[in-house]
């Protein structure tokens, strides 16, 4: 894995280099964060938002594997508070993991976020083009893992919706929807996903009031935001969750 994360290091530094060059600091900055040395990444794309893969723990020996999928106003200049996530994910995984299991987070930044006040997040716009790339990223894991770890999607606001657009067969054993604003489905079945599909939302989470919010009184406009979350509950579905506690950071257990 090494092999794998020196060459995305290398492309980081060069572009931390070249946003200094243009005088954009705070980028520079960023970007020389991620091309420490201790940093495993998987992937990095300085153009633009920037996107980066970053794994913590071993990949190649985790029996648990998380991915972490971001919502809107994520990108290379907000990477700290993702990644700080991702730490007290990993954190929390390997304190619970039983003796002897090997827990790895994969902190996907692997698309284009929408900004929360923007046109492309009232839209499916983003989490089409993304979808394809998650699924990508999932069988890519799975050449690393091998076919028996276990691999879970913990999404996070429109995350959630690039997971839904995704979620049909994939090759994971749980998705977990967090404070998503809608799949577009009426249930979890209707997503066709081979996982069990978790919803969970913060009892004082501001997304609740999404779906009573159109971009247009009278139509949707094509491709707009979906407005449904799945609300049938076991295996094989979503499990609705309003109250603070039910939000959880780890992927959800066996039944």
């Amino acid at each position: 894995m090494k092999q794998t994360y020196s060459p995305h290091r290398a492309n980081a530094a060069e572009a931390s280099r070249m946003a200094a060059a243009h005088g954009d600091r705070h980028r520079a900055a960023a970007d020389r964060a991620l091309a420490d040395p201790s940093r495993r990444l998987l992937a990095f794309d300085g153009r633009g938002a920037g996107l980066a893969t970053e794994v913590f723990g071993d990949l190649a020996r985790a029996d648990r594997v998380a991915v972490l999928v971001p919502g809107s106003d994520t990108s290379i200049d907000t990477y700290g508070r993702f990644r700080a996530a991702a730490l007290a994910l990993h954190r929390q995984l390997a304190a619970g993991a039983p003796a002897g299991t090997g827990t790895a987070v994969v902190a996907w930044l692997g698309y284009e976020t929408p900004d929360t006040v923007s046109g492309a997040v009232v839209t499916t716009d983003r989490a089409d083009d993304a979808a394809p790339r998650l699924r990508s990223l999932v069988a890519d894991l799975r050449r690393i893992t091998g076919p028996d770890a276990r691999l879970s999607l913990l999404c996070h606001s429109y995350g959630s919706v690039v997971c839904a657009r995704a979620a049909a067969g994939l090759d994971v054993a749980d998705i977990a929807l967090v404070g998503s604003p809608g799949t577009g489905a009426d249930s979890a079945a209707a997503l066709r996903p081979s996982a069990r599909i978790w919803a969970a939302r913060g009892a004082e989470d501001w997304v609740e009031h999404v779906p009573h919010l159109s971009a247009d009184s009278s139509a949707p406009p094509s491709g707009s935001a979906p407005t449904r979350s799945p609300r049938t509950s076991g295996p094989g579905s979503s499990r609705p969750a309003t109250a603070a506690t039910a939000t959880t950071s780890t992927p959800a257990p066996s039944p």
